[in-house]
């Protein structure tokens, strides 16, 4: 039986998770740190708003079994290349950390077909940067995952994504990048919760997100 840790719980990902994980008797307890709150309501889940930018004031609470990050915003809706790295790595570095000192022995991030950290891409070199950091700290295992482009009903409408989900499905019709195709917040989700389960530490790349094994 496992406490699970979620941050990233209103993202299109991390509400599947949350919706997966109160449905999971693996887990008894769900504790969700979340920027603003939310209408869900069950006997295991807890809540907690909380100022990611100061982390050591809900230190205490990044305590259980595994931290689930599927943090993520857009430079469109951060406002600036900074308030995106600030989310997508600053923060989320900052939690991990707090995980890997309160004892957390298992880590599950969600990061990003592509990353790396010589990336030409400043969105993919702080995702590369994030996984390359997030592995010092001493997690007994930590899993990366890097979805292709992610499709699903988000609060904010992405037009280049809805854009960049037609163009991929039309190269998939016809067999080119197969192992790109876009993937449903609902099957991340449900890699993360098997990828917590596995022992060591991996990265796991766009194509073998669709089917856990």
């Amino acid at each position: 039986m496992s406490i699970a840790i979620v941050i990233g719980a209103t993202g299109l990902v991390g509400k599947c998770l949350v919706r997966q994980l109160l449905d999971d008797p693996l887990y008894p307890r769900v504790v969700a740190l979340v920027r603003r709150a939310t209408p869900v309501q069950h006997e295991k889940y807890q809540e907690h708003v909380v100022n990611f930018a100061e982390p050591a004031s809900f230190a205490e609470l990044v305590r259980g079994d595994v931290l689930f990050s599927s943090m993520g915003t857009t430079r469109s809706q951060a406002g600036s290349l900074e308030a995106q790295r600030m989310v997508d790595y600053t923060f989320q570095f900052q939690v991990a950390k707090l995980a890997a000192q309160n004892g957390v022995r298992n880590y599950v991030l969600v990061s990003a077909g592509g990353a790396k950290v010589n990336s030409w891409s400043a969105y993919l070199k702080m995702k590369g940067e994030l996984e390359r950091d997030v592995q010092t700290l001493g997690f007994s295992s930590v899993h990366i995952l890097r979805p292709g482009l992610l499709k699903g009903e988000r609060e904010q409408a992405r037009s280049g994504e809805r854009f960049a989900e037609g163009a991929l499905g039309a190269l998939n019709a016809v067999g080119v990048l197969p192992s790109l195709r876009p993937i449903t917040g609902e099957q991340v989700a449900t890699f993360m919760r098997h990828a917590a389960t596995l022992r060591g530490s991996r990265v796991h790349e766009p194509g073998e997100l669709f089917t856990p094994t």
